[in-house]
């Protein structure tokens, strides 16, 4: 194995272990030397790929949003019909939460210490198309009339809610991961149900 493959896998596994910690296990305040033991690595090597812990940080913050606004791009700019790109979001995102129930807990955080950034012409393209899609759903009935805002926040809500609280919930209505993990599972249909008249 070449010097430069064996890099790119140490690095890769360090940003897969700290992603790991903050979004899996909301350990926000890892130590470098902690995300070294997780990873199995010498804990001169985080400095060696990122220069600090900081960087290590902002380079996974940055990544956890570029995935969030591709899931979202890929599925509004799609030729399915609405309701199917819905889906297709919940999906996703049900799913990358039993994997990450804190990713976006930590997104928000970042975001309240004014770290985020979009494209404005994207963000402007984004919201037209959504805006389009919505009122024509509106015009064939399939949902109530609203502010398009008012149904983004509803998804959001919808899906991130009861992420966001799981430990609490868990903790205080004592349910298992795995029972959880099934109630989750059944919030698609919920949320659809929710969202759409038919």
């Amino acid at each position: 194995m070449s010097k430069q493959t064996k890099d790119i896998e140490t690095e890769e596994l360090i940003k897969k272990t700290a992603k790991r910690l903050f979004f899996g296990e909301g350990k926000f305040n890892a130590t470098t030397q902690e995300i070294a033991d997780s990873a199995g690595v010498n804990r001169t090597l985080i400095n060696y790929y990122f220069r600090s812990r900081d960087n290590l940080f902002n380079l996974i913050f940055e990544d956890a949003v570029k995935r969030e606004e591709k899931l979202r791009e890929k599925v509004l700019f799609s030729d399915l019909p609405f309701k199917e790109k819905i889906e297709m979001y919940i999906d996703d995102s049900l799913l990358q939460a039993k994997d990450y129930p804190y990713l976006e807990t930590y997104i928000v955080s970042r975001i309240n210490d004014g770290c985020f950034y979009k494209e404005e012409d994207e963000w402007e393209k984004f919201m037209k198309r959504f805006y389009e899609e919505f009122e024509n759903e509106v015009k064939k009935g399939t949902v109530e009339r609203m502010e398009p805002l008012q149904f983004i926040l509803n998804i959001a809500s919808l899906v991130s809610f009861p992420v966001a609280i799981r430990p609490l919930f868990q903790s205080t209505m004592r349910i298992s991961d795995a029972e959880y993990d099934r109630i989750l599972s059944d919030r698609k249909e919920i949320i659809m149900k929710i969202l759409f008249k038919n």
